[in-house]
């Protein structure tokens, strides 16, 4: 379970298609994952309405990775999303993917703000402890 959780809320991104579309959100980061070398299992992103009129829906989802997942919301009225990736260490070090993912959904969404998190996951504890 070693391996790079990276949690970043994004802020004053632009009006961008991928914010109000989960079928071009979906897209978007199927690529970003093949992009940072990842192993895609599976996807699920859903469109949400918008409350009146006025406003646009908002989209979530999640690509299954081998390697662990990726998540994210939009919420397009405020012009703010937010990113959980998690990209775990089997059988290599896989930071540099993570961080490339990260890279590659920033590119995207262009956001103006970013408040981020690195956590380092998994300890080399002895079996013994875990017992």
């Amino acid at each position: 379970m070693n391996g790079l959780h990276i949690i970043a809320d994004l802020y004053n991104l632009p009006e961008n298609r991928l914010l109000i579309s989960a079928k071009a959100l979906a897209k978007r980061c199927v690529l970003a994952c093949e992009a940072a070398e990842l192993t895609v299992l599976g996807e699920h992103f859903y469109q949400f309405a918008g409350i009146d009129a006025l406003q646009v829906g908002g989209a979530t989802g999640a690509v299954v990775l081998a390697e662990s997942h990726l998540a994210i919301h939009t919420w397009p009225e405020r012009g703010e999303a937010t990113l959980d990736i998690y990209v775990c260490n089997v059988t290599a070090d896989n930071t540099r993917k993570a961080e490339r993912l990260y890279a590659e959904l920033l590119a995207a969404l262009k956001p103006g703000d970013v408040m981020m998190q690195r956590v380092l996951r998994g300890n080399a504890l002895p079996l013994a402890a875990a017992l």
